[in-house]
């Protein structure tokens, strides 16, 4: 007698196989987009606060909880300008703005248009920009605030994205590190080349203009040096008028 045929889908079939695994993969995208959809809203609020944060640790002001930080970024903001290399004013942005120059990025950057944030430190104006650049690992930036000579760093601050934690990272962990920019010169005496760098110890010459590196990170002090240079001289016009 012959074994009866079962009937419906065969489980262990491939096109079976094939259409369930489709159909999971499906499901689980939709998922993911709709949950990352959802907490877009937050995350974009976390990346600005983040970025005030920052913009505020370049004019040394640090250690703030996040409604304070918010706050002194209202207070301290004058006006997020667009400018272009030239100096003229691209967008005069607004007191404690957000979307001028706060909007911009390295693309924007690189097409010409450079971001510049007046502030009022203490009833005293200060100039923060924005710099790009590469370190040993990936991207690095920071953020560089000029006092209203516009030739002397007011403070600094560096972050990075995957430099090496105890070496290349402390350009951001180290705020004793990012502090000896403070004084320093953008240019050198009778010149309008950019002369603030950094170096190794031994190869200072010119305090006046040069930074200690970060021992052991050579690469990563090298790329910072690249970006001063390149970022600060694209505001050459703005500092020396």
């Amino acid at each position: 007698m012959t074994e009866e045929k079962k009937s419906g889908l065969n489980t262990n079939s491939n096109p079976y196989i094939i259409i369930y695994s489709s159909i999971l993969v499906i499901v689980v995208a939709f998922l993911l987009a709709f949950v990352s959809r959802s907490l877009k809203p937050v995350q974009d609020i976390n990346v600005a606060l983040d970025k005030k944060k920052q913009i505020l640790a370049s004019l040394n002001i640090r250690g703030l909880d996040d409604a304070a930080s918010a706050e002194k970024y209202s207070q301290v903001v004058v006006a997020d300008m667009i400018i272009d290399e030239h100096g003229d004013t691209l967008a005069s942005g607004s007191k404690g703005g957000e979307k001028d120059a706060f909007v911009l990025n390295s693309a924007s950057y690189k097409a010409g248009k450079l971001a510049l944030f007046v502030c009022n430190v203490d009833g005293q104006t200060k100039y923060v920009v924005p710099v790009y650049g590469m370190g040993l690992w990936g991207a690095i930036w920071g953020y560089i605030a000029i006092d209203s000579d516009k030739s002397t760093v007011y403070g600094a601050y560096f972050n990075h994205d995957s430099e090496t934690a105890g070496l290349g990272a402390e350009i951001k962990d180290s705020k004793a590190w990012q502090d000896q920019f403070i004084g320093k010169k953008i240019f050198s005496a009778g010149s309008d080349d950019v002369a603030l760098k950094v170096l190794k110890k031994s190869d200072v010459k010119d305090p006046v203009t040069q930074c200690d590196g970060v021992t052991g990170a050579t690469l990563t002090c090298n790329g910072v040096s690249a970006m001063l240079e390149e970022g600060l001289s694209k505001y050459k016009v703005f500092l020396l008028r």
